[in-house]
């Protein structure tokens, strides 16, 4: 069974959320068996590249004052502390978050896609350090596990895996999803926001129960021991054959 999560690096719910979901899937009997993939999705791809202060950012956003940000974010926090995650109610900043998802396609081409994903969301949330710095994010890259100047390849192509991005984003608006994080379990049940671990429970329990299984077909007759590989090995045809 494959679970797609589309998530934004700005987002503390997604960062929350996946905390949530881990520890549902940590007690699901078939751990084993579950495929998780990250996908992108940005709240903001207009957000400027020069990273700004997020109280301000969300006063402005939600017509707030300044104290009820803060609060806002106290509130938040709470939550990430809750399951057990760091979380600066100061000092944090956000900005556009289209290079972090390029570089997360890369890890996921080296299979480190999540190590820079768990690295990322701490480097935002948890350190007082910009996560949106070029050199930071190589930085992050090398600390979950990939070569340094291949990362550093990938940010000076604005290209590299661009389209990748965008076709994560196309898939999560054709399923309809308006924000995030989203949960999509086989392409056939969607969960939104962070919801609490037993639901995100539910939610796996329904789709493994419903989950499509392909039946055993009957062989056509006169097609018995046609030539194939197994666990000893491959047939090999008689000498004048094949």
């Amino acid at each position: 069974m494959r679970v797609e999560i589309w998530s934004d690096i700005n987002c503390p719910w997604c960062y929350i959320g996946k905390a949530r979901f881990e520890a549902a899937l940590e007690q699901f009997p078939h751990r084993a068996e579950v495929e998780v993939v990250h996908r992108s999705f940005e709240l903001n791809p207009e957000a400027p590249a020069m990273a700004e202060p997020v109280v301000p950012l969300i006063a402005a956003k939600y017509g707030l004052t300044l104290d009820q940000a803060r609060s806002a974010e106290l509130r938040i926090a709470a939550n990430a502390q809750q399951e057990g995650l760091p979380y600066l109610t100061e000092g944090r900043d956000a900005a556009n978050s289209f290079d972090m998802h390029r570089l997360l396609h890369f890890a996921a081409e080296h299979g480190r896609q999540e190590q820079l994903l768990d690295l990322l969301y701490r480097a935002n949330f948890a350190e007082q350090r910009s996560a949106f710095d070029g050199a930071r994010l190589v930085e992050l890259a090398v600390a979950a596990g990939l070569d340094a100047e291949a990362a550093k390849a990938v940010l000076a192509d604005p290209d590299a895996y661009a389209d990748a991005v965008r076709e994560d984003e196309a898939t999560a608006a054709a399923l309809g999803a308006t924000g995030v994080p989203f949960f999509v379990f086989d392409r056939r049940l969607g969960v939104s926001g962070a919801q609490p671990p037993a639901a995100f429970a539910q939610a796996l329990e329904q789709a493994w129960a419903t989950r499509p299984v392909v039946p055993l077909l009957a062989a056509l007759p006169g097609t018995d021991g046609g030539e194939a590989c197994g666990p000893d090995g491959c047939a090999v045809p008689p000498r004048g054959q094949g």
